[in-house]
């Protein structure tokens, strides 16, 4: 198969992921892209300055082949072997371990999403973020403004007096008003309008965080309510 896409993840003792993917571009099988995956895994870790290593990996081919319990007997396979026993020689500790796929999604999804990609030989790839979030989106305190002033502040003051930041280059004043149209003011409260002609108040990151934490700590009393039942004593 041509255009297979491999990946694998290297996992340190204090959980940080660390992803690495690419896509062979030559004829291979299955088990030839498992020795690429392995190998390229391998190569980071060198790269990263790690002496001690615990592969984990579902192809039990490659596992058993490299623990020296099955022999390597396809000649597409050797030379792969050979030279992942001399990565091997790099590490002062490492071990190999057969898991099931199942517990192999995320090299797998990396796997799948770079064999998708068609991009010319010399385009650069921006490394993948994988964010892991332990709570609802709307959860996250808003930041504050760096300057003391809210975000729309610079509008605001457009629709209000006409003036622009002093500050402002032609192109930073022809956006805020371009912006500008878009938004409300009345009684000194500034409203952002939606495609439905409805109106959406304009508020600054403290009041921002201040509505959400109330909102969060509401929703939390809901969802323990409705998943636990209260004795009328407690309430």
């Amino acid at each position: 198969m041509k255009g297979m896409g491999i990946g694998a993840v290297l996992i340190s003792e204090t959980r940080q992921h660390y992803t690495v993917t690419a896509q062979l571009r030559f004829y291979c099988t299955n088990n030839m892209a498992e020795y690429e995956a392995c190998i390229l895994g391998l190569r980071l870790s060198i790269d990263m300055g790690v002496q001690e290593v615990l592969v984990m990996g579902d192809s039990d081919l490659l596992v058993h082949q490299t623990q020296g319990k099955w022999e390597t007997r396809d000649l597409k396979l050797i030379s792969y072997r050979q030279y992942l026993h001399e990565l091997c020689q790099r590490f002062q500790s490492i071990e190999f371990k057969h898991i099931l796929r199942i517990h192999n999604e995320v090299a797998d999804a990396l796997a799948t999403l770079v064999s998708m990609l068609h991009h010319p030989n010399k385009a650069y790839v921006e490394p993948l973020q994988i964010q892991v979030r332990d709570q609802h989106t709307y959860c996250n305190v808003v930041e504050e403004e760096l300057d003391g002033e809210p975000w729309f502040h610079d509008i605001k003051e457009y629709i209000r007096m006409g003036v622009y930041p002093i500050q402002a280059t032609g192109d930073q004043k022809r956006a805020i008003r371009r912006l500008a149209s878009g938004f409300f003011l009345s009684g000194g409260v500034l409203y952002k309008r939606t495609p439905n002609l409805g109106l959406l108040r304009c508020i600054d990151a403290r009041h921002a965080t201040s509505i959400m934490t109330e909102f969060c700590s509401k929703q939390v009393e809901r969802d323990f309510k409705t998943h636990y039942q209260i004795p009328e004593s407690v309430k």
